[in-house]
């Protein structure tokens, strides 16, 4: 066997996290008596996620749990769509709002496809709990929760990569990182871990959705790392193509 650890990212990768936490900003908006173009706020949320981690990586902010950072990204986005109505109980409701997404329709029966003969992770940005949470809430069937949160940083950080070898004493080339981000594929190639690449062109919404027009990623795929080990749309596929290995 080539490989003994599948590591999975998440957020685009195995969830849809964008029509979920609009869903939750619409309901807990209404709630509040707000009324929002909520896929637009739920994408300005979004957006400040990689600035946000750049500023922990380059070492001009503490390292923090993704949740008390959600937190911080969430208090921008009320400032700036006029979203002030939104009381502290909403405001931490929201941010949990990101421990449950809906997965994408394959994502379940792709991995449970791949568990026979795998060891199946996350390695995620996300916190232990929160994976924790978003496994048993999506229905993931992980064998075990890795999160960058155990190495105090995030990707594309090698020693988020190298947990997973360190923890199963494994080579890094033994570990089959997934994601749908090339740059995360490139960050794991990068510290020797084989890479698959899953496309998700929903993970901001249609190419003419609500919003949409802002953000040249909606309803298209980037193309993978030219030396990516595996590419394929779907995760039954892969789990068809890395069975075979």
């Amino acid at each position: 066997m080539e490989f003994e650890v599948v590591a999975f990212d998440v957020f685009g990768t195995l969830v849809d996290w964008r029509s979920s936490v609009a869903a939750e900003l619409s309901r807990v908006g209404t709630r509040a008596g707000l009324q929002a173009d909520w896929p637009v706020v739920a994408d300005a949320w979004r957006s400040r996620y990689q600035p946000t981690l750049e500023r922990v990586l380059v070492g001009d902010q503490p390292f923090q749990s993704l949740d008390v950072l959600h937190a911080a990204m969430l208090e921008d986005v009320i400032a700036e769509h006029g979203l002030q109505s939104f009381g502290p109980e909403d405001r931490a409701e929201l941010v949990l709002s990101w421990h449950r997404p809906r997965p994408w329709p394959d994502s379940v029966p792709g991995l449970s496809a791949m568990r026979p003969r795998y060891i199946l992770t996350p390695l995620s940005n996300g916190g232990v709990g929160l994976l924790t949470r978003l496994a048993k809430s999506a229905g993931l069937p992980f064998d075990c929760i890795l999160s960058a949160e155990l190495a105090e940083t995030y990707k594309p950080d090698p020693r988020v990569y190298h947990l997973v070898s360190g923890y199963f004493d494994l080579r890094p080339d033994q570990v089959l990182m997934v994601a749908c981000h090339p740059g995360d594929l490139a960050g794991a190639k990068r510290a020797g871990l084989r890479t698959a690449y899953v496309p998700r062109p929903l993970e901001w919404g249609p190419a003419d959705g609500p919003g949409a027009s802002g953000w040249r990623h909606a309803g298209t795929a980037l193309p993978p790392p030219p030396d990516v080990d595996f590419a394929t749309d779907d995760l039954i596929r892969l789990a068809e193509m890395i069975n075979q290995v």
